[in-house]
């Protein structure tokens, strides 16, 4: 029944000679007893919420209506519906969420923002949460240890609702949608398709032609000024966000009146012009501020741009009152589409900016561990914002190095599926500066590491197997950078399934590693648990457990007990022995490893949440359902979390699980 994930050895990132590893996956976090005590005992403070300023919101009664009828269909008890309000960016669905939260704050114990763009973020939002509640025992917590504690507040707790805004992939908030059942969710979102069956959907338009053009005219407007609102209402489509735009600049321009313009960039060019006389540092903030993430831009992260940081400040104040961007004393936010159309200028104003910004952030970093950092965690957005929407035709000032680093950082926090759009970057400025030299061969692999963690096999193995075919006739068959590419594609077929490919490509490189590098050397090691592991999977029990256990005491006697190869090690061995029915030695050995995985990796670690997935199957097996099952739902629903449903550990995951209550029902 069972799928223990076998691990292959895992060596830094950087280096070519990286190997794969057989699951890793972020997720679950087991809190102590008293911490969990804690999140079931700790009350929201009155009128608890993280909000913005409740903003002008007219034209959307029917809408705040439908909301209401629909989050509260049964009474006084919550529901489990979540509400979802798509349209286009600027239509206006951040405006009608959060003017819902502040019309019902006394509906509500807790109001809670969530930015919904990824699961990081969301990570991010709710470790905010508990650093809001639990501010002592947050301040010496992970982020990840932060967002596991907010989950089980509001699995305890009743009467609150998370705004999960700008929701871009619907499958990111599948471990929330029916799972949170205390309070209310109301998910803002693009996407019109892709929701759970019986998840109530919105979408929503533009504004009716009197609600937009009230938007831009003063208290009772004479029938005149009524007129020309309505026609500019009317040629900006009544689009929430232009009519915003339009209103600002108007507040700003008393002498001008209302006169129309054609498109919603030339209103922004209106008010970007306007800016230039008022403060023109104001609008080389905002052509910055267009290459960076939308959200949490740190305001010391602009400091390059002028010599005086009031002068900062005031560019600022300047934007905030056009409503170009939403200023918090340390963060600035720009809307999606502002920053579209801003990135469309022909030279790319601002990207050189926001370029060197980032370069003088990384100056003040500190060397990535394997601790998270929060320095580290402020600047990874906007430089993955950087390498996501680089021209075509520009020539990106940050190095391959700058790219290199936060992916080796991701990596050391067991993210490096968020490190895929950084490789490519990285990859990119390689190859236009190396061809195909070793630096870009490196980056290759390390590209392709981070596909297998996805799950991308269909990307990962490609890729690896044009890596070995350049590596072969530039260093020769034997060279080590060689013999690691052609481990970690071995790994890759070892992964997909394909064990016919895996183990001869294993056998060879074992052969060779111990011909060029000697028996104990710490790669000779790892290819030769990659191999054992193979052998398990292959259900060859023979050669595996003998060929697991000689590489344990090996790896014991040459890197130490603790040392992560052999902590990986001693888990696959305890997975040949679970195999083998030895269910007291494979629990043991399981035990074992994972209070060491938790000490030397770290309870979040991909590689100590894969022995935690083995040890729950080990319980089940050994009929310790007390035991089995929490480990085995937490589980899932990390997994479902952070990786997707159809992610391979995913599905492992559910698999075991299904099978556990399967067998259970069974036998009441």
């Amino acid at each position: 029944m069972t799928d223990p994930d076998p691990l292959g050895t895992a060596a830094g990132l950087r280096s070519i000679a990286a190997h794969t590893i057989g699951t890793a996956v972020t997720g679950d976090v087991l809190l102590p007893p008293v911490v969990l005590a804690s999140a079931r005992e700790t009350p929201a403070p009155p009128g608890c919420n993280n909000l913005g300023p409740r903003p002008v919101c007219v034209g959307r009664e029917d809408e705040l209506a439908w909301l209401r009828r629909v989050l509260d269909t049964d009474g006084s008890s919550a529901v489990t519906q979540s509400p979802t309000v798509h349209g286009l960016g600027g239509i206006g669905k951040t405006t009608l969420a959060l003017s819902y939260a502040h019309l019902h704050r006394h509906t509500y114990s807790l109001r809670w923002w969530i930015n919904a763009e990824s699961p990081a973020r969301i990570e991010q939002s709710l470790a905010a949460l508990a650093a809001r509640l639990a501010p002592t025992w947050a301040a010496n917590s992970s982020e990840l240890e932060r967002a596991t504690w907010a989950l089980n507040w509001l699995h305890w707790h009743q009467g609150w609702l998370l705004v999960l805004d700008n929701a871009e992939d619907p499958r990111d908030l599948h471990p929330y949608l029916g799972s949170l059942i205390g309070g209310h969710l109301l998910i803002t979102t693009r996407r019109a398709t892709g929701w759970p069956r019986g998840t109530p959907t919105r979408a929503l338009g533009v504004l009716a032609p009197d609600e937009a053009a009230a938007l831009l005219c003063d208290p009772d407007p004479t029938p005149h000024e009524r007129g020309e609102a309505r026609l500019l209402a009317a040629e900006l489509g009544h689009l929430p966000l232009a009519l915003d735009q339009a209103r600002a600049y108007l507040d700003q321009n008393r002498t001008v009146g209302i006169d129309s313009r054609r498109t919603i960039a030339r209103i922004w060019t209106q008010t970007l012009e306007a800016l230039a006389d008022r403060d023109p540092l104001a609008v080389t903030v905002l052509h910055t501020l267009a290459w960076l993430a939308p959200d949490d831009i740190p305001v010391t992260l602009l400091s390059r741009l002028a010599e005086d940081e009031d002068d900062i400040a005031e560019a600022l104040g300047a934007l905030a009152s056009y409503s170009m961007i939403t200023l918090t004393p340390t963060t600035v936010g720009v809307h999606r589409l502002v920053q579209t159309v801003l990135r469309t200028t022909p030279d790319h104003r601002g990207r050189t900016e926001a370029e060197h910004a980032i370069a003088h952030a990384f100056d003040a970093l500190p060397e990535p561990g394997t601790a998270p950092s929060a320095a580290w965690d402020s600047v990874i957005p906007h430089l993955t914002a950087l390498a996501t929407t680089a021209p075509t035709d520009h020539h990106d000032t940050l190095t391959a190095d700058h790219y290199a680093a936060a992916s080796q950082y991701l990596h050391a926090q067991g993210h490096s599926i968020h490190a895929i759009p950084l490789l490519l970057a990285e990859l990119t400025l390689h190859e236009q500066a190396l061809g195909g030299a070793p630096g870009t061969l490196t980056c290759r692999n390390n590209l392709a590491y981070a596909y297998r963690e996805a799950g991308d096999l269909d990307r990962a193995i490609p890729l690896l197997e044009a890596t070995l075919a350049e590596l072969e006739p530039m260093l020769g068959d034997t060279h080590p950078n060689t013999l690691t590419s052609r481990n970690n594609l071995a790994n890759a077929y070892h992964a997909a399934g394909d064990l016919d490919r895996a183990i001869p490509l294993l056998k060879t490189t074992l052969a060779q590693r111990e011909q060029v590098l000697g028996d104990t050397h710490p790669r000779t090691l790892a290819v030769r648990n990659d191999l054992g592991s193979a052998y398990y999977e292959a259900g060859d029990l023979d050669r595996a457990i003998p060929l697991l256990r000689t590489t344990l005491a090996q790896q014991e006697q040459v890197l130490g007990l603790t040392h992560p190869d052999t902590v990986i090690s001693r888990n696959n061995l305890a997975n040949a022995y679970h195999a083998a029915g030895d269910l007291d030695r494979a629990i043991a050995l399981l035990k074992t490893t994972l209070a060491q995985a938790e000490q030397v990796l770290g309870d979040t670690h991909p590689r100590t949440l894969s022995v935690r997935n083995n040890l729950g199957s080990a319980y089940y097996e050994a009929g310790d359902l007390d035991r089995a099952i929490p480990l085995l739902e937490t589980a899932l629903a990390q997994r479902e979390q952070v990786l997707g449903g159809t992610h391979p550990s995913t599905v492992i995951s559910r698999r075991n699980l299904a099978h556990v209550i399967e067998q259970h029902v069974r036998n009441r």
